[in-house]
Order: C-alpha cells, then sequence, then structure tokens
C-alpha cells in the first residue's frame, strides 16, 4: 500500500493585538500584580496601622475593608480568590465596630455592610452577619433622618456631613438603595433628600444645601458666609447622583424628578462651557474667577460629569447626558488638563476615579467615549510603574487595581463596587 506524503501543517499566524487589547491585558497584569502584593492583611502595610482615622480596619478609604472589596471583586470575575477575600473581611471586622455619630458608608458599620453586601451576593455566605449589620445600619441611618428632620423645622441650615457621600445621608443611601431599594429607610432618605432641594426659610435666595462652614466643614475666615458645595465627594453632586440613580431604579419615593431638575437647574447656573465643560468646586455668595478643577473625581468632571450624566438620563434629558459625555472626552484629550492630577492615582483625586468614571460613562449610552479608554489606561499604568505602596481604597493601590480591573475585563458585577463613589 503506498501512503501519500502528509502536507505539513499550515502555520497559523495570530493577528496582532490591537493597541486597545494589549493595554485591557496590561491592566489585569498590573491589577493581579497589586492583589497579589496584598495579599496578607498582616503584611500589606510597611507597619501596623495606627488603631484610629483613615487607616483604622472597618476604615473603607483607607482600612482594611476597602481592600476587602478589591479582592471580592477580583473574585467575582474569577480572577482572584475567595480566602484571600474572607481574610480581609475578617481584618476589618476584627475591632468593635463604630455606630456613633462617624459611621457612615466610609466607616464603621455601614462600610462593612456595605464590602460584606457584595461578598454575600456572591458567595451565599455572610448572611446571618451582614443582617446584623442591616440592621444596625438602619438604626443609624434613622437616627440621621430624625436629626435632619429637626434640624430642617428649626430653619437652619445643614452642616455637609449631615448629607453628604463621605459621612452623611447621601452615603447611606447608597447604600440602602442597592441593598435594599424597597424597605421603608430607603424612601425615608431620599424623601429626606428631595427635601433638602426645597427653600429653607431663612433665605430662599441660597440654595437649601447651603452650609455656613468651609469645605472641611469647619468654620474657616476665608468662607465667613459659608458655600454651597458642588463636588461629589461632599456636596451637591452626590445628591443629584443618587436621586438619579434612584429614578433610573424606578423608585417610586415622590419628588425625585422635581428634585433632580432643581438642582440640574442650579449647577447649570455655575457650569462653564468655555475651555473645557466644568463646574467650580465651591459657590460663595461674592464668587471670584474659579480655576477650573482637575479632572478627578472628588470635586471635577469626572464626578460632576457622571451625575450630569445620571440626570440626563434619568430624566430623558438628552441634551445633558450628551454635554456630560463631550465634556468627558474633551477632558481626557487634553493633556494639558490631565496634567493637573498631577501624580495621583487614586480614586478620589487622581486618575483612577477619572478612568472609572469614564468607563461608566462610556458604558451608559452609545457614545465615543470607549475609544478613549486606553489613553487613560496607559496613563494609569504608567503612573503605577515600579509603584505598589499606599494599600489603601480612596487614594492609593487597591483603588488604582480596581479601576483598572474594571477597565481590563470589561465587566462590574452587580452589586457594583463603585456605588461607593455614586459611580452606578
Amino acid at each position: 500500500m503506498t501512503i501519500a506524503p502528509t502536507s505539513p501543517a499550515p502555520t497559523v499566524v495570530s493577528a496582532p493585538m490591537s493597541r486597545a487589547a494589549a493595554i485591557r491585558e496590561a491592566a489585569v497584569a498590573k491589577a493581579t500584580e497589586i492583589a497579589i502584593a496584598l495579599d496578607d492583611p498582616a503584611t500589606a502595610w510597611d507597619a501596623a496601622p495606627p488603631g484610629g482615622g483613615r487607616v483604622w480596619p472597618q476604615s473603607l478609604a483607607g482600612g482594611a475593608a476597602g481592600v476587602a472589596l478589591l479582592h471580592i471583586a477580583r473574585a467575582r470575575t474569577g480572577h482572584g480568590d475567595w480566602g484571600t477575600a474572607h481574610r480581609w473581611l475578617a481584618a476589618a471586622g476584627r475591632d468593635p465596630l463604630t455606630a456613633a455619630d462617624n459611621a457612615g458608608l466610609f466607616i464603621g458599620v455601614p462600610a462593612l455592610a456595605f464590602v460584606t453586601h457584595a461578598a454575600a451576593e456572591a458567595t451565599g455566605r455572610y448572611h446571618a452577619t451582614l443582617a446584623r449589620l442591616d440592621k444596625a445600619t438602619i438604626t443609624i441611618t434613622r437616627r440621621r433622618v430624625t436629626a435632619a428632620r429637626v434640624r430642617i423645622g428649626r430653619g437652619e441650615r445643614p452642616e455637609l456631613k449631615e448629607f453628604d457621600l463621605i459621612r452623611g445621608l447621601t452615603g447611606l443611601g447608597a447604600y440602602h438603595l442597592r441593598r435594599h431599594p424597597d424597605h421603608a429607610v430607603t424612601a425615608e432618605v431620599l424623601a429626606y433628600l428631595v427635601r433638602l432641594t426645597r427653600p429653607l426659610p431663612p433665605d430662599p435666595n441660597l440654595p437649601p444645601w447651603w452650609t455656613d462652614a468651609a469645605p472641611s466643614g469647619e468654620p474657616d475666615p476665608r468662607f465667613p458666609h459659608g458655600h454651597a458645595n458642588v463636588g461629589v465627594a461632599h456636596g451637591i453632586g452626590s445628591v443629584l447622583a443618587l436621586l438619579s440613580l434612584a429614578l433610573l431604579q424606578g423608585h417610586p419615593a415622590p419628588g425625585l424628578a422635581e428634585a433632580v431638575e432643581t438642582v440640574c437647574d442650579w449647577t447649570d447656573r455655575w457650569r462653564h462651557d468655555i475651555g473645557g465643560l466644568w463646574w467650580p468646586g465651591v459657590v460663595t455668595p461674592h464668587p471670584s474667577p474659579s480655576p477650573r478643577p482637575r479632572p478627578s473625581w472628588c470635586y471635577g468632571i469626572a464626578g460632576t460629569g457622571r451625575a450630569q450624566q445620571l440626570a440626563g438620563l434619568a430624566l430623558g434629558d438628552a441634551t445633558r447626558r450628551r454635554r456630560a459625555e463631550e465634556g468627558m472626552i474633551a477632558a481626557i484629550s487634553d493633556h494639558t488638563y490631565l496634567d493637573m492630577l498631577g501624580a495621583d492615582i487614586g480614586l478620589c483625586h487622581g486618575t483612577a476615579g477619572l478612568l472609572q468614571a469614564a468607563w461608566r460613562m462610556a458604558h451608559a449610552s452609545a457614545n465615543p467615549l470607549a475609544a478613549h479608554l486606553p489613553l487613560v489606561t496607559a496613563r494609569l499604568l504608567t503612573q503605577l510603574q515600579g509603584r505598589i505602596k499606599d494599600p489603601e481604597l480612596l487614594d492609593g493601590v487597591a483603588g488604582a487595581a480596581l479601576a483598572l480591573h474594571t477597565t481590563g475585563t470589561g465587566t462590574c458585577p452587580h452589586p457594583a463596587w463603585d456605588r461607593f463613589l455614586l459611580l452606578s
């Protein structure tokens, strides 16, 4: 029998990876590198963190709770290990949790509830712990709502910590709307925030979220008559985002649309369209020309632009939505403007926050923002070269890793980790 010679197997030549795909792959790799470096709660910090403040274990911003969120997000997409996530959750809850007046989305019982909820949804574990955390968080929230109602009844102006995202009822509402949107406490928080947008008797010409203190929340001679805070971390931007998200979720709380429109009308008065889209971080009774804030999440286009996009989507206002998206594209395309971020990598002040906001905005509607994501991703990767320090979530590498992981994998499973920034 004659056997015909076999032909050599054809050579398979892989198509070259696109630059965008290569950057996404590098983003996942860097996020993995950071997560590995932050594997052990006992060694993640160069020295044991102090027993208080931002690096308190139960702090979402700077403690073990925030790093746990990174490991939970990676485990949920199959890139990480649930054992590591559990170790960090245990570290976050190792000390008695605060339920005092300083407790909020970023610290104490509510912070642990937020992180535990993400793990419980994915694993089916932690439900007894989460139930206890929920009960305490609801108690904290109702205590704060009651105090706010008393303040409104007196006709007094609010402190920032009453309503803001970091310390106040907007942050607590962000958790409740995600965790149990149909619970009565969620409706109570939303009703309070709607009321926050309605005039107060002493001076109906000032917005009712005007505060008599400085942006720090403390008296300051530079702000003798107080200010209105426009940002997302401490200002009305977070209220706009949360009320818009409630509308988009179909929440039946009365007055949501009117409240969103009220805030939009006020922010429109302070919008700048020359030299890029931006809003001042704060408004004072006698405003001088304001510098354009850097494109950060806390006070810049990353946070305020996303809040405006959410408002446009919630109200069916295509003009508002497109303006926000085009403003973000213009910001990302302006290298000089991006340089205002300096060396900051974080979610609050830096490139990671800009990247995550841009990713969210790109996936919220049909717009060309996605084509600009590789530029911001590459910038963050460059900033992180040789840098696995500052483990914290809000300003450190844990937050940067989360933004890179999300962009690189193209997914952010529900319940989304970036709800604590009100980007989702």
